[in-house]
């Protein structure tokens, strides 16, 4: 009987780590999210992270409203530029040239598209926009399921964050397996936070207030 208390006692171990980390990021970022564009408060910049690119260059469901958000941001005013943070780890797979691409057809100014090509992660993403790109005051862009952890990561960056929703649809039967995913995704980033990690590269400074073009490099991560 013992060691049968023994046995579940260590089975409840890693349930009650994913339970705690949970909440610390849940209730961390509670209240730092705007429910509309209107209430979005005015930062130099949206960090708009990346999804996945179909196999025929297109932006995913998600990405193309994460975009799509992010354009509506620049045009009413409440971010003078726009981020773009996500995976260019290979040649032919590029999540923040598919995004600037979209966003000059949608008639954003090329020298306010600042691209981050080594955004692999979240907390990456966080740590170069405050650390390679000088930003200070920004408006994290992604889905619902997703933002409490970018503003978490964000603020422990040293970023002062605001999130603001990307949905637009919905996106069907991905989402369980997302949350599933995201659920542990937090345990990361507060190990992460907690272990003080350092992204993958970090590379020479592109300060947000010059102009988007130098970072976006011939055709890749310019760090």
């Amino acid at each position: 009987m013992r060691r049968l208390r023994q046995l579940v006692l260590l089975a409840l171990v890693p349930v009650v780590i994913v339970a705690v980390a949970n909440a610390a990021v849940l209730l961390s970022a509670r209240g730092d999210t705007a429910a509309s564009l209107g209430a979005v408060p005015h930062a130099q910049a949206a960090l708009v992270l990346g999804a996945q690119v179909m196999p025929n260059g297109l932006p995913s469901a998600m990405l193309e409203d994460r975009i799509l958000t992010a354009a509506d941001l620049y045009k009413a005013g409440r971010v003078d530029k726009l981020l773009l943070s996500g995976d260019h780890g290979r040649w032919r797979y590029d999540e923040v040239g598919t995004m600037r691409r979209r966003l000059l057809e949608e008639g954003i100014p090329a020298r306010d598209l600042f691209t981050d090509h080594a955004g692999f992660d979240t907390w990456d993403s966080a740590q170069r926009a405050r650390r390679v790109f000088g930003v200070e005051l920004v408006v994290v862009v992604t889905q619902r399921f997703h933002l409490a952890r970018a503003v978490f990561a964000a603020e422990r960056a040293g970023l002062k964050a605001t999130g603001f929703a990307a949905d637009r649809r919905g996106y069907g039967r991905v989402m369980p397996r997302l949350r599933l995913r995201e659920t542990l995704a937090r345990v990361k980033v507060l190990g992460d936070h907690l272990t003080g990690a350092e992204p993958r590269f970090l590379g020479p400074a592109v300060p947000i207030a010059g102009d988007g073009r130098a970072s976006w490099g011939p055709e890749g991560p310019a760090s």
